[in-house]
């Protein structure tokens, strides 16, 4: 049997509250769940708590998969993306109160430098808000997480087009809702 095929056969045992196929599941992705959660987190406590939210979700959602469409690992490599995104969000905002763009609050130049990054960070924040709820996450995902294309279609059940559309046009309303004085 192929890995996809083990996979997806795995998937639906757990669907039916299979553990012993809810532990060989984790056997076979969690090294690879655990990369993902750290490629985004970059804490290996943190990744830990999101890949443990992973399989939670997993086992919760396992009858859901024939239903998207995706391979058996993109399915579980989304639901880790998406859980560990969620975890960096919250953790984000209970930091620094605004989540949109952390990475301008750096106040190492000193504190004028810290507030107007501050501002800086307000005024996209708003802007961002003048977005469309899911084109607003596409931008964040794509230019805060590094999200390619193809996963913001997956993730948003769109054609690659519709997301480089998104993109182009949101990415324009902020340049010109940014340049107003």
């Amino acid at each position: 049997m192929t890995d996809h095929a083990n996979i997806e056969a795995l998937i639906a045992r757990v669907a039916l509250a299979d553990r012993s196929a809810f532990a060989s599941l984790y056997d076979a992705t969690s090294s690879k769940l655990f990369g993902v959660c750290l490629s985004i987190l970059k804490d290996k406590q943190a990744a830990e708590d999101a890949v443990q939210d992973t399989y939670i979700k997993i086992w919760s959602k396992a009858d859901q998969y024939h239903t998207n469409g995706m391979s058996p690992m993109t399915w579980v490599i989304t639901i880790a993306r998406n859980t560990s995104i969620d975890l960096l969000r919250t953790h984000r905002k209970n930091h620094n109160g605004i989540d949109e763009m952390p990475e301008l609050m750096d106040d190492s130049n000193g504190p004028e430098a810290f507030s107007i990054a501050t501002g800086e960070n307000i005024r996209i924040a708003q802007c961002l808000e003048e977005l469309e709820n899911e084109k607003a996450e596409a931008v964040r995902g794509a230019y805060l997480y590094g999200l390619s294309y193809a996963e913001l279609a997956i993730r948003f059940n769109v054609p690659l087009n519709t997301v480089r559309s998104w993109l182009r046009r949101s990415l324009l309303k902020l340049r010109g809702c940014l340049s107003n004085d």
